[in-house]
């Protein structure tokens, strides 16, 4: 079970596809090391281990007559509860959604099954993507694989903590501030923000309209690239979505990064904001490893993160409340303290802030792409601190907004959150690497050079592997 839980996408795609492996049996090692683990962790919203099992007959029974539909077919994943999956509930964390049955799935929901997906449930997020950890609402909050006391992430909490717990070896967020690459970051795995547009938001619960984007986190960089194959393209049905050819993302892996040019966004991890000392070193190492491996690395300055998180926050507070404001009137009680805080600061986004800050967005954008005609890719810190305590209130407060991932909410580039250590405490540490528009593949290349390099991604959380 141990064995099977561990397994690569990549790596299951080939024991699947050559019959060495059953989708049944892959499915239900899955199953029983959630049923045996999930309790003390939350990572499941909704485990449905009778759907997996009928997915999984049909991966096989279709496997057997030789109808191979590509790398996802037989393999496990689950979807954060803000994403609908017809006929069950999306319930988004909340009691204001508890009975909200899902009449069709969301775009990623409906390629994930045609690639011949095996679905586990759905995952826990923080209310309505906002609210969270918060210890008031239907449901408990996720907890961290690498010590439960600890924060996951958020706000696609779920996700990451089943992703590093060897329950499934990918899984759907979103991230509208980070959202993806925050619990990639508190957990040890990979989290890809696309870029905007990329990957269709259609029945997923939107947060911000401009700013909400869906994404995949996975245990390694060349499983995150094949996911985003799979889910990635233009859907006429979300306004948002880019009518452009999509896919490929595998094809520049392992190709190194020698004569590549990167630029180090320092001054966000030590100027701006000053990091952790261990997530610094680890940054600098990080980037000292790209060196050695060929790439070309220069410092790059920017606007200051408090601009670029200025800008993010008063889009997003004055959208959310836009898509709340009827129920935040009308049932207020039925939030949770922390949702109901923070969706609230929106009522107070005057227009002209709301316009200024769209305004802000276009400048800094149009500064952040032009970087890309001196550097093929852009480096800088994800989380300033590793995971704090998940019952400390107040550090979780402190340590949240300490983070460097709005700023790619606000430009729309590719953005993908990558393992590069531990610290003392054996807690993970991240970095983020960054792309032009639509640059997802070089991105994947980078990170895979570095992964490759190192023994990260290999590294599992012992407390629940039964050794």
């Amino acid at each position: 079970m141990n064995d099977l839980a561990w397994l690569t996408v990549a790596q299951a795609a080939d024991l699947l596809r050559t019959r060495k492996l059953s989708p049944v049996e892959y499915a239900k090692a899955l199953i029983d090391r959630i049923e045996r683990y999930d309790r003390s962790l939350n990572a499941f919203l909704r485990f449905t281990p009778e759907l997996a099992m009928q997915d999984a007959r049909n991966a096989e029974a279709e496997i057997m007559r030789g109808n191979w539909r590509g790398t996802f077919h037989g393999v496990p994943y689950g979807v954060k509860d803000i994403v609908d999956y017809a006929g069950l509930p999306t319930t988004a964390h909340s009691k204001i959604l508890a009975d909200n049955i899902a009449a069709s799935d969301a775009t990623v929901v409906q390629k994930l099954r045609a690639a011949g997906g095996v679905f586990m449930g759905k995952l826990s997020t923080h209310e309505f993507a906002i609210g969270g950890p918060s210890f008031d609402l239907p449901w408990p909050p996720a907890r961290n694989p690498w010590n439960r006391d600890h924060f996951c992430g958020g706000s696609s909490s779920g996700s990451g903590a089943a992703t590093a717990a060897g329950f499934v070896p990918a899984a759907i967020g979103t991230d509208t501030g980070g959202s993806v690459r925050n619990p990639a970051s508190m957990c040890g795995v990979v989290g890809m923000k696309a870029t905007y547009g990329a990957v269709s938001r259609r029945g997923v619960i939107p947060l911000s309209y401009s700013l909400d984007h869906v994404g995949p986190l996975t245990r390694t960089v060349r499983d995150n690239a094949l996911m985003l194959d799979v889910i990635a393209g233009h859907d006429p049905r979300d306004p948002g979505s880019a009518n452009r050819a999509a896919g490929g993302y595998t094809a520049a892996l392992g190709r190194g990064v020698k004569g590549l040019k990167i630029g180090v966004i320092r001054h966000f991890y030590t100027r701006d904001m000053q990091a952790d000392a261990e997530m610094a070193a680890g940054i600098e190492a990080a980037v000292q490893r790209l060196a050695e491996l060929g790439a070309e690395i220069r410092e790059i300055t920017i606007a200051p993160l408090a601009e670029y998180a200025a800008c993010n926050r008063t889009i997003l507070t004055g959208e959310a409340f836009a898509i709340h404001e009827k129920w935040m009137r009308e049932r207020p009680q039925d939030y949770g303290a922390l949702a109901r805080e923070r969706l609230m600061a929106g009522a107070f986004v005057r227009a002209a802030d709301y316009v200024n800050a769209t305004r802000l967005r276009r400048k800094l954008a149009d500064a952040f792409h032009a970087l890309f005609a001196d550097i093929d890719v852009a480096l800088t810190a994800s989380s300033m601190d590793p995971a704090c305590r998940i019952d400390d209130p107040q550090a979780i407060d402190h340590t949240y907004p300490r983070q460097a991932r709005a700023p790619f909410n606000v430009t729309g580039n590719p953005a993908l959150a990558v393992p590069i250590g531990f610290s003392k405490s054996g807690l993970p540490l991240s970095m983020q690497i960054v792309g032009r528009a639509f640059g997802e593949a070089l991105v994947y290349r980078v990170a895979d050079a570095y992964e490759q390099a190192t023994d990260w991604t290999t590294r599992h959380p012992h407390a629940l592997s039964g050794d």
